[in-house]
């Protein structure tokens, strides 16, 4: 078994010293490591041994500055016991983990090739005013590390698995200007912490990537190398670093890994859709005047509650607005008399959980809001019923279901379902993957068998046009329905149960 494939050991709480290693022994040994020990080191972040594989040599350590004390660019467990276990580099998921989808990818691609990574960019609003940062999902899946201005490299180098280098190139620290812009992790960091065989100055990487690449005759990018025709930045430091190298798109053999979750993903995923679901069955036990406060309601809940924060930006539409799919201004008043849309959910470890429900402002169902809702509830939960293996169905197969059935009962409740109806009342497709981003794995297919580790939204909805051509009781309604699922062999793991749907239990929800 190779050194870098064996589980992530706790360390002893204390370090012992010892001499300096040799070239030839840091070489051969590879350590995994995803905390810093509660021993005070020197900012040079040194490494740690795996305690199965104890070498006679490690890096020599000073005692200057205790973990705790140091500052990163984002949690660590030293710094943020309270977010990460030990062992996690990001909530819920370990460092051996992320070795182990690096590996994977690796081992799927052809000999002689490299993966490329560039970081998300820091994205401003207006002037100075810079939005939150979020790292690009791939980046993050493969890496942990959630900096901008960083690059990820990974080289294949055998055809055993884990016979790759990773590469990562980040800021180096800087006091003046971490004084202005906060702290961010740094070189040593970024090997030691993040688990880079090879770490560098991002200021740098012109000198050495060519060295990197060298050999190379396959790079496997999603990068944006020309633009309008024009070589990017990045895209002539590629060219100029590997000139004969093919460039070839990542997202084929990414989506592939991404798509199925792995256990700790999908506890990430239950806990946001967990706290998600209360919050929202929580906004039903109340009254609400506008839309703003449900939806400051729902974000403020979704923060006490542990989670990161929302996922996206909700929609808390009143009355007719519900039939604008994507409405999110979110700024109108609501009337008892009609129902509210809210499709609203948090994340948790940037893994995040999708959820809409609709329910009368007044707590309480008419006749007509009732009949309707029905309609679009049993629809739902058929549908929830098939994500499983052993019903061999894909997302585009429970949406043929999904309109054969809204349409069966819609026929009952007085609908004309000839020519185009369809369309017009359900516009969108009844389902997507989700994961790191609320429509995860873009450019995976929806004609894919669905297989255990699949999570998917089930999201039937009928949106009533205040039009002659539908019966008058129902004009200007609209109604969605959704849970994050995840698909297992037998039966359905609904990951948003929390969040009630049944029309007697919301109305319980205020007697």
């Amino acid at each position: 078994m190779k050194l870098r494939q064996l589980p992530l050991r706790q360390l002893e709480r204390h370090l012992k010293p010892h001499t300096k290693p040799s070239s030839l022994s840091l070489h051969l040994t590879r350590q995994l490591s995803s905390n810093l020990s509660p021993a005070k080191f020197s900012t040079s972040y040194p490494r740690r041994s795996n305690s199965k594989c104890k070498s006679k040599y490690s890096r020599p350590y000073s005692t200057a500055v205790p973990a705790s004390s140091l500052l990163f660019g984002q949690p660590v467990h030293e710094t943020h016991p309270h977010l990460l276990a030990p062992g996690e580099l990001t909530p819920g998921i370990t460092a051996q983990e992320y070795h182990e989808r690096r590996a994977t990818l690796c081992e799927s691609l052809p000999p002689d090739s490299a993966v490329i990574l560039p970081s998300a960019t820091l994205r401003y609003r207006s002037g100075a005013v810079f939005y939150p940062f979020r790292q690009e999902s791939n980046f993050l899946y493969l890496t942990g590390f959630s900096e901008p201005d960083s690059l990820a490299v990974l080289r294949r180098t055998g055809d055993e698995r884990g016979d790759y280098v990773f590469h990562l190139y980040c800021r180096p620290k800087d006091p003046k200007a971490e004084q202005w812009n906060g702290p961010w992790s740094g070189v040593d960091a970024a090997r030691d912490v993040w688990n880079a065989d090879e770490a560098g100055d991002i200021g740098r990487v012109e000198g050495s990537l060519a060295s990197v690449l060298n050999g190379v005759s396959k790079i496997f990018t999603d990068a944006e190398l020309t633009k309008y025709g024009t070589p990017t930045k990045l895209g002539n430091l590629v060219r100029s670093a590997a000139p004969n190298a093919s460039t070839l798109p990542l997202k084929s053999h990414i989506n592939v890994l991404r798509a199925i979750k792995s256990p700790a993903e999908i506890a990430n995923m239950r806990h946001a859709g967990q706290e998600s679901g209360r919050a929202l069955t929580d906004a039903m036990r109340q009254p609400w005047k506008y839309e703003k406060d449900l939806t400051a309601f729902l974000e403020y809940q979704y923060q006490k509650s542990g989670l990161d924060g929302p996922a996206y930006i909700p929609v808390v539409a009143g009355g007719s607005k519900a039939l604008l799919i994507h409405y999110v201004l979110n700024n109108g008043a609501l009337d008892d008399s009609e129902f509210v849309l809210v499709d609203a959910g948090g994340e948790y470890g940037t893994y995040i959980t999708d959820i809409t429900r609709t329910w009368p402002v007044s707590g309480k169902f008419s006749q007509a809001q009732k009949d309707l809702y029905n309609a679009v509830l049993r629809t739902q939960r058929s549908l929830v019923s098939l994500c499983r293996e052993s019903a061999n169905v894909t997302l585009d197969k429970l949406h043929q279901i999904t309109e054969n059935s809204l349409s069966d009962q819609l026929r009952q409740l007085g609908f004309d379902m000839s020519g185009d109806a369809m369309n017009v009342l359900f516009p969108h497709h009844v389902g997507h993957y989700v994961g790191l981003d609320v429509h995860d794995v873009p450019g995976y297919p929806r004609n894919v068998i669905l297989k255990g580790g699949h999570c998917v939204t089930i999201e039937p909805g009928v949106y009533v046009p205040d039009d002659e051509r539908w019966p008058k009781a129902f004009r200007g309604m609209g109604i969605r329905i959704e849970d994050s699922v995840c698909v297992c062999e037998d039966n359905p793991l609904i990951l948003t149960t929390e969040a009630v749907k049944e029309v007697d239990d919301i109305e319980a929800l205020r007697s």
